[in-house]
């Protein structure tokens, strides 16, 4: 992967955590979609996090990723190779910002260390699934591939209520407001006296 020292103590334990997330199940459709999303004709990467890791790791397969998904105004013009670290840094930088742009909320969002020294590969997966689920909710006609590999996101159901069907509404009691029904005043006392005890033998 990245060349970095390895972990030791708590840091080894936290890095542990996080390589357990990653699905290699996950990998395996994310790899078959991206290759036919992008029509790429390249061989697929190895099998695991490391082919995984290298795959993506310069930023151009994401930016084809990204640019398949618009008809057009395409986020990059142009996708240049680079085996200069901050070149494919910053591409990965610009995918990141595309995909906001498209739509993937900050919170389904890795960092470019996640990627590029395998800090979080698991969370690169979160991405690239928002992204795949976003691709299909929108049925643009732009994704490619089985739509049953992702899920569609839920969508806003808005309903128009006229003045009349306001103002009936008002005069309703909902439930959680609780019930009056079958309520009186049967049996109570009058304030201040005291409650009639009557022994009948």
């Amino acid at each position: 992967m990245a060349s970095r020292g390895p972990a030791y103590g708590f840091s080894r334990e936290v890095q542990s955590k996080i390589d357990k997330k990653y699905d290699p199940e996950l990998e395996e459709k994310l790899v078959e979609w991206i290759m036919v999303q992008c029509d790429l004709k390249g061989g697929r990467p190895e099998p695991g996090k490391t082919g995984f890791q290298n795959w993506l790791k310069d930023g151009c397969v994401l930016c084809e990723l990204i640019n398949s998904l618009y008809t057009c105004n395409k986020p990059f013009k142009a996708i240049k190779t680079s085996g200069m670290a901050f070149k494919q840094m910053e591409q990965i930088s610009l995918f990141l910002k595309a995909a906001e742009s498209y739509g993937v909320t900050k919170t389904d969002m890795f960092q470019t260390v996640d990627l590029f020294e395998a800090k979080d590969l698991a969370s690169v997966q979160i991405t690239l699934m928002a992204l795949g689920n976003l691709a299909v909710t929108k049925n643009d006609g732009t994704y490619k591939g089985d739509p049953e590999w992702f899920h569609k996101k839920a969508q806003e159901n808005k309903r128009e209520f006229s003045d009349e069907k306001l103002s009936e509404g008002k005069a309703v009691i909902g439930l959680q407001m609780g019930s009056n029904k079958g309520a009186s005043q049967r049996g109570m006392t009058g304030y201040g006296l005291p409650r009639q005890i009557i022994n009948n033998p």
